[in-house]
């Protein structure tokens, strides 16, 4: 094993192997043997491609790559690999293998990575934790007992248990910055049309959800958005074209100092811990520090509307997600094949009109007008990334009421019953992560960053999100944080 594996990250593993001082195979059997360490605790792996990652290091790596020969893990959700199944952690697709390697992978593999497994993630991603069903819990390296979040929850534990320096994510309400939060890792939410999602798929939960990656550096996470984002042939829509040159240039950048604007408050809930708190008056602190002017201030929404209008949303495409699922699966459409969430929010999808998922619509573009006035005044906006800790290991999954009202539900499917669940879903479900669901619905790019830890030693992420298509300003306030406070140094409890 390569015995500097865990204390680089991406670039700097690439850097080494353009320098011949360690080979990709090298790096990959490390990976392989980390892998099969740790992840029996954390169950961050689900489906091991280690014959596949062998023989692409045997066709050849190219040197010129950004990230020669680093190895990779990808989220199995959403993205495809030609002759390798993609689930969704649904039971029924186990096996049926993709027939073409979608867009955001074709060029994951032209950065140079070596993709050798998949991740563990919840069925179709609607949970903000990670704990399907049919792959069972993935764990937090922190502490076992805890979650990772939802729903890149085993690209989150891979990277912070050193298994990869980084790892693919998707992001539909928070699942790439969730995990980041609570595993201490960099988490980017893009703006929407900034990665591609092609050929198979236009948009995502309706524009909500979009991939990127998670990592241990801010720089590697700009590297790799200056490698994914670009034109993809027959998207709907892009975001706007980089003003600045690169992204990675954006963490030498020096710019005047930003005017951001903080909260204390949770965005779609009542309260926020404590410690998310201290997290924030902290990075105040460290902000102003630093020289950038900081101001209390949050936009004005309206958070129950906003809430229910991102959940219409949601359960729209999964329903669309069940009929497809079933159609790829050729079964019929049967709940015993899903979750029980998975299968009322579906019902929720179908049920509703037109009209009620148009204005949900029409709600989320509101709300990117309002965020368009407010950066008008501040260049970016920082909260805790979550509103709690992670939570232990099953605390979070339905059950006891609350799974007999969806038991209910599943078999008495009324519309006005499904519209008083949908009511209070908006006020309860988000609860434990209300602060990342504003920015799906808007558009705009959110960055998670590792600036935190409670007095259990649990990582607790801060969010700043800044205007739609400027992840510069992230990136440039990102790596000043990095340089001010480092994090690269601190390692999970299962590390020892």
């Amino acid at each position: 094993m390569f015995s500097e594996y865990e204390n680089l990250d991406a670039t700097g593993l690439a850097e080494l192997v353009k320098q011949k001082e360690v080979t990709p195979l090298e790096l990959l059997e490390t990976a392989v043997a980390r892998t099969e360490e740790y992840n029996p605790s954390l169950n961050a792996v689900v489906h091991k491609m280690y014959e596949e990652a062998r023989t692409q290091i045997e066709e050849g790596i190219d040197l010129d790559t950004p990230f020669s020969g680093v190895p990779f893990l990808l989220k199995d959700l959403v993205a495809t690999y030609m002759g390798v199944p993609t689930t969704g952690s649904c039971k029924i697709l186990d096996g049926i293998n993709a027939n073409t390697d979608s867009e955001l992978v074709a060029r994951l593999k032209r950065s140079g990575v070596v993709i050798f497994g998949k991740t563990n993630t919840p069925e179709f991603g609607i949970m903000g934790i990670t704990e399907p069903k049919f792959r069972g819990a993935a764990r937090n390296p922190w502490n076992l007992d805890k979650s990772t979040g939802g729903s890149s929850g085993g690209s989150g534990a891979a990277v912070a248990a050193r298994i990869v320096p980084m790892a693919h994510g998707g992001d539909g309400g928070g699942s790439i910055r969730i995990p980041s939060s609570h595993c201490g890792t960099v988490g980017l939410l893009p703006s929407r049309g900034r990665n591609p999602m092609g050929p198979d798929l236009g948009e995502a939960w309706g524009g909500l959800a979009r991939e990127h990656v998670l990592t241990r550096s801010v720089r590697d996470s700009a590297a790799m958005l200056d490698c994914l984002s670009g034109v993809d042939a027959g998207a709907p829509y892009s975001a706007p074209k980089r003003k600045h040159g690169t992204f990675l240039n954006a963490c030498k950048a020096s710019d005047k100092p930003f005017r951001i604007a903080y909260s204390t408050e949770a965005l779609y809930a009542d309260t926020m811990h404590s410690d998310c708190v201290d997290g924030i008056m902290a990075t105040v602190q460290l902000l102003s520090d630093l020289g950038h002017e900081v101001v209390e201030a949050k936009p004005a929404i309206d958070r129950h509307s906003l809430a229910k209008s991102y959940l219409q949303v949601v359960c729209a495409w999964v329903a669309w997600d069940i009929r497809e699922t079933a159609k790829k699966a050729g079964r019929p459409m049967v709940a015993e094949d899903y979750e029980l969430t998975s299968w009322v929010m579906g019902l929720v999808g179908e049920k509703n009109s037109a009209l009620d998922l148009t204005t949900a619509i029409h709600q989320n573009h509101m709300a990117a007008r309002t965020m368009g006035q407010f950066h008008t005044q501040y260049d970016l906006f920082l909260t805790a990334t979550t509103a709690q800790p992670p939570a232990t290991i099953g605390d979070l999954y339905p059950h006891g009421a609350d799974e007999m009202a969806l038991k209910v539900l599943k078999w008495l499917p009324f519309k006005p019953l499904l519209n008083k669940a949908l009511d209070n879903l908006a006020d309860e479900a988000l609860a434990a992560t209300p602060n990342t669901q504003l920015f799906n619905q808007t558009g705009q790019p959110a960055i998670s960053l590792p600036l935190y830890q409670n007095a259990e030693g649990l990582p607790i992420g801060m969010q700043f999100a800044a205007e739609f298509g400027n992840e510069w300003a992230l990136y440039t306030i990102a790596s000043q944080l990095e340089q001010a406070k480092p994090w690269a140094a601190l390692k999970p409890e299962i590390l020892g």
